[in-house]
This record gives structure tokens, C-alpha cells and sequence, in this order.
């Protein structure tokens, strides 16, 4: 009967060997930690407004949503949130999603029919690289941000479904993929566009409305977009936002949707509280710019080898497993909390740090971060 835990311990031995042991770093409410490892660039998880909406949700509704959302999960908080994230990203209709996962699966299902094509980008996310294999369609994985491949996977099969599936800013090294290039070579093919907006939503394009709109393809019928709402708008969530009969065949068929405990009211109305600020938040996102193109500059002068940002992640390649997580510790030790990104969680077997660059940390303490950051490099 233990021999399965024998199995599992041997696996941890080869992890460990490799340097890929992974371990959970609880953290106090109120540390002390410059971070620079969250996903809240625009600092709104603990803003007053977004707060005390969450909390008069709370009051409401209670903890949680109680049920999944076509049984009494679904909340006035829920539909006000979906009609503004619809506005936002000039879509037809949104659908809100308990985490941005499962939105990405349910995303995905729901394209595929019999003889789909999905063409997935090397550099995708875990959740989309799992939407893909979970669907059951045949996939093929291009070249990272190679349109020529994309064309030639697409060129490779005539008359079938297709959807080509891409970040917009890629989760590890922060480079944006050419978003209008792939739409053009989608259309040309007849294929749709599924882009998971989750690192450019509020962070880049008119109004903080992402990489998609900044492209000019929002409201385009043939594109789809997926998103997290935990990383600008600090909160929790998934949204996948497109045309009015794709987002009812979600309600209708989509699993990880239908199945699953909605996302709790008082999130909800926090997140809704969070994209009223992000779409003024034109000044931090000028901020945030400026900050990534500061940290690229500082880093590259020490001798590292950085990431280009096109938003506001920016990686650090490490020597290996062991020396990214020796360097990530040295950090939090000087008081910086930093990403350590290691296989396989890297698309390319190359371990990183990871810098993802927030407003609610001071210019004063993040300048001395970069500096943490060079003097603990391996």
C-alpha cells in the first residue's frame, strides 16, 4: 500500500536533485516585503473604494456566493460586473468565471468542434496549454510569436475549424505577441483569435482596456478574450468576453462554468469598484511604463541578461534552477520579494526571475529593490 508513497517520494529526490523543489512562503497581512512578485500593479487590492465595496457586498450577500451560478450563484454584483467588463473591452457580452483557469478552459471547450484545429504559441500559459489538452482537439504548437508559423499551421489545414490561441503579454518574459498580425493571418484562414489579455488588462491599451483593444480588434467578431481579474484589478476571477452567442453557449454548455461555485459577491463588487479606478488610471500606467523601462536599463547595465517589457513584467535570466531560487532567497532576506521562474513553468528550460512592476510600491523602495536585485545576483 505505500509503495505509491515511495513513488512520490522518489520523484521529490529527482525534483530536489534538479533544483525544482517548490515550497509555500506564507506572509503576514501587513510584511514589510517590497514586492515585486504580486500581480497588483495598479495597487488597487487594498484601495479604500475597492474595499469598502467588497465590504457592503459582504454585508449583503455573506462570505460567499453560496451556489454556482445558474442555481443562486449568480448576484446583481455579478451582472453589473459582466456589463462592465463588456463596456470595457467593447465586447458584446462578458461572463464572469470563479478563477481565470477555469475561464481559460471553458474559453477553449467551447470553440472546439469535430476537426478543430487549435494552434497554441510556445510561450502560453499553463491554463491555455491545459484548454488545449483538455479539449481534445488536435494542437499545434507554434514557434514562439511566429506569425510565418501560425500561417503555415493554419495553411497545413484547409477547410477545418481553427483557432489560434495566444497571451497578449506573455506571462514570463512580458513581451506582447503581434496581436494584429495573428488576427489578419486568423482571418485569412477563416480561424478565430482567442487572446488571454490577463498581464495588458488595465495595464496597457485606451483606457487601461488591454492588448486586444490597443490592437484595434475589441468588438472584432471573430476574437475572442480571456482574462484574469486578479492581477490590475486585484482582485479574483476570470472573465472570458466575446460575441453574444459565444458567451451563451458558455452559460449553456460550459462546464467549469456550470459546474463550479461562483465567484464570491463581495470579489465581485470589490472588482467592479477596482475597473472604475483602472480606467482613470492613465497616470499609473504611464508610471508603470516608465518603472519597467528603468528596472531594463539598470539591470542590463549590471551585466544581466532582461527581458524588452512591453508592460509591466520584466525577467531576469538566472544561471539554472538552484542559483534562481539561491537568488530569489538572497532577495527576500534584503526585504524584496521577487518571481522565481523555473521548469516547467518555462517554456524554454531557462530559469528566471521574474519582476512584475507595482504602483503600490514607492519609486524610492523600488529603485532600492533593482539595487537588492543586482548585489544579490549570482
Amino acid at each position: 500500500m505505500a509503495d505509491w508513497l515511495a513513488a512520490l517520494d522518489r520523484r521529490a529526490e529527482l525534483r530536489a536533485k534538479a533544483g525544482l523543489t517548490r515550497r509555500l512562503h506564507p506572509r503576514a497581512a501587513a510584511d514589510a516585503v517590497v514586492d515585486l512578485a504580486g500581480n497588483d500593479y495598479l495597487g488597487l487590492a487594498t484601495h479604500p473604494e475597492v474595499m469598502a465595496a467588497a465590504t457592503k457586498a459582504l454585508s449583503e450577500y455573506g462570505l460567499g456566493a453560496t451556489g454556482s451560478r445558474l442555481v443562486r450563484g449568480s448576484t446583481y454584483a455579478h451582472h453589473a460586473l459582466e456589463d462592465d467588463l463588456a463596456d470595457w473591452l467593447g465586447a458584446d457580452r462578458a461572463l464572469v468565471f470563479s478563477s481565470g483557469y477555469l475561464a481559460n478552459l471553458g474559453a477553449i471547450r467551447a470553440l472546439v468542434r469535430p476537426r478543430t484545429l487549435l494552434v497554441s504559441d510556445a510561450h502560453n500559459h499553463a491554463s491555455l496549454i491545459d484548454g488545449c489538452r483538455l479539449s481534445g482537439a488536435e494542437t499545434v504548437v507554434t514557434a514562439h510569436a511566429d506569425v510565418d508559423a501560425v500561417a503555415a499551421a493554419l495553411a497545413g489545414a484547409p477547410g477545418r475549424p481553427a483557432v489560434v490561441v495566444t497571451e497578449s503579454v506573455f506571462s514570463v518574459d512580458g513581451d506582447l505577441a503581434p496581436l494584429a498580425r495573428l488576427h489578419a493571418v486568423a482571418r485569412d484562414h477563416g480561424a478565430l483569435l482567442l487572446v488571454d489579455d490577463a498581464h495588458a488588462l488595465g495595464v496597457t491599451g485606451p483606457a487601461g482596456a488591454g492588448a486586444v483593444a490597443a490592437a484595434g480588434l475589441a468588438g472584432e467578431p471573430d476574437v475572442l478574450i480571456t482574462a484574469t481579474l486578479s492581477k490590475a484589478l486585484g482582485g479574483a476571477g476570470g472573465v472570458v468576453a466575446g460575441p453574444a452567442g459565444y458567451v451563451r453557449h458558455l452559460v449553456e454548455t460550459g462546464r467549469t462554468f456550470i459546474y463550479d461555485t461562483a465567484l464570491p459577491p463581495a470579489v465581485a463588487a470589490g472588482v467592479r469598484a477596482a475597473l472604475d479606478l483602472a480606467r482613470a488610471g492613465d497616470g499609473v500606467r504611464a508610471e508603470l511604463v516608465d518603472r519597467a523601462a528603468l528596472a531594463a536599463r539598470r539591470l542590463r547595465a549590471a551585466g544581466l541578461d532582461v527581458s524588452t517589457p512591453d508592460a509591466a513584467v520584466v525577467s531576469v535570466t538566472a544561471p539554472g534552477p538552484e542559483a534562481a531560487t539561491g537568488w530569489a532567497a538572497a532577495c527576500r532576506e534584503q526585504g524584496v520579494a521577487v518571481g522565481c521562474f523555473r521548469p516547467p513553468s518555462t517554456p524554454d528550460n531557462r530559469s528566471r526571475l521574474r519582476l512584475t512592476i507595482g504602483a503600490g510600491v514607492s519609486r524610492a523602495d523600488f529603485e532600492r529593490a533593482l539595487e537588492v536585485i543586482v548585489e544579490c545576483a549570482p
